[in-house]
């Protein structure tokens, strides 16, 4: 009975791979691509499924913190029109997550190629049903990729508080998204620069032939988490899922962190705390046990005795300094080995 039940199991497990192997390319990413990815996907020869934009879509949603948040999108030659309906849909889904409202997210599209056409802007449309309808509505442009103008564009046109951005004071983050396939034909890195320092946040997408070098020269950092990279259009809404985890309003201590004592949730951040005793050390992140420092005060009759017992103070606050951080390392043990458990 043994023998049937694993040569079952050897002929299923065979059975598998020949499925898998006729569905799915087996080789490995491009070396730069790899370097560039923050979300890597599976290369397929199978078309996807057609998915047209639903406007009623009622996916599960979050609650993102208030953003000015500007897509710019590549619709140069390149992007086939099949393809280009795929951004849209990546674009629906992405406001379909989104707290959008007048005082939630606000969202504007900059349309490009050789030329730059600002959409909507940040004012124009308040609600999910009236941004999903005006980005269907959405046509490409055709020749040429200048996304460096594109940039400049969002930077001085659609980030300005007459398009609908909020005061500075307010401090709303600025947020740019671009999806682009190809290379720049103009100065991407310098433009890129300067709307950084302008306190834009870029996040860059690129699919199939993207250039990872400029998509490095206009992210923000840290690039990880910063730049993404799709070999097809097709699965271009799955890097909708890694913008909720940036965007959405998550609590980032149950979502993990780094604090090696306690994290303290504020609002759409965190800061780490140390348990009594500890001090924060200069990373932020992790605790070390408080010093005493003893100050030993002479005598001005140099009594030998008070002198001598100063001394041995000293030596036994030193010596239980120790004893607590030596018991204090096996707690943090034990509550590592728990947490694992």
């Amino acid at each position: 009975m043994k023998r049937v039940l694993v040569g079952l199991t050897y002929s299923a497990c065979l059975l598998l791979w020949d499925v898998l192997a006729t569905y799915t390319h087996l080789d490995a990413l491009e070396p730069h691509a790899i370097a560039a990815q923050s979300y890597a996907q599976s290369r397929t020869n199978g078309r996807p499924p057609t998915r047209t934009l639903n406007l009623a879509k009622m996916d599960s949603e979050c609650r993102s913190r208030p953003l000015d948040l500007v897509f710019i999108i590549d619709s140069s030659r390149s992007v086939r029109p099949i393809e280009f309906e795929k951004v849209k849909i990546f674009l629906a889904d992405m406001v379909h997550t989104l707290d959008v409202g007048a005082e939630g997210t606000r969202v504007a599209v900059v349309n490009y190629a050789s030329t730059v056409k600002i959409e909507f802007l940040l004012k124009d449309h308040f609600d999910k049903l009236s941004l999903k309808k005006a980005i269907s509505r959405i046509e490409p442009l055709a020749a040429g990729t200048m996304t460096g103008l594109a940039i400049k564009s969002a930077m001085t046109e659609a980030f300005t508080e007459q398009s609908g951005a909020r005061p500075k004071a307010r401090q709303i983050s600025k947020v740019a998204i671009i999806v682009t396939d190809g290379r720049p034909q103009d100065n991407v890195e310098e433009v890129s620069a300067a709307a950084r320092a302008s306190g834009i946040e870029i996040y860059a997408v690129g699919v199939d032939r993207a250039d990872m070098n400029s998509l490095k020269q206009m992210a923000s950092i840290p690039l990880e988490d910063h730049v993404f990279y799709v070999e097809t259009y097709g699965v271009i809404e799955k890097v909708a899922s890694k913008f909720r985890e940036t965007l959405c309003g998550v609590d980032p201590c149950a979502m993990g962190h780094d604090c090696q004592h306690t994290c303290v949730n504020s609002n759409a951040s965190f800061y780490c705390k140390c348990r009594a005793g500890f001090v924060l050390n200069a990373d932020k992140k992790t605790c070390s046990l408080k010093q005493v420092k003893v100050v030993i005060v002479e005598d001005p009759c140099k009594c030998e005795a008070r002198l001598a017992f100063q001394k041995l103070t000293q030596t036994a606050l030193q010596q239980l300094t120790s004893k607590i951080a030596d018991v204090s390392r096996r707690i943090e043990n034990l509550e590592s080995l728990a947490g694992r458990g």
